[in-house]
């Protein structure tokens, strides 16, 4: 009986440590829609060019050192 009250209180601590991890930073880039030609497209009704919008997540740039130059 203790064996599974020992697992069971692991398992749901390994969920609460989980959930609390850092969440990722994002921002949102729009691209306009564009045609066939080329051309940007409109929306009839606004009369604003159309946009796809997506979330991306930011990732932290690394510092590295720098590459020495070749003799």
């Amino acid at each position: 009986m203790k064996h599974l009250l020992i697992a069971l209180s692991l398992a749901l601590v390994s969920h609460v440590v989980m959930a609390e991890a850092p969440k990722k930073e994002t921002k949102t880039v729009c691209v306009d829609v564009k045609d066939k030609a080329g051309k940007a497209v409109t929306d009839p009704k606004t009369g604003k060019v159309k946009q796809n919008c997506k979330q991306v997540k930011q990732h932290a740039k690394l510092d590295g050192t720098a590459v020495p130059g070749k003799k």
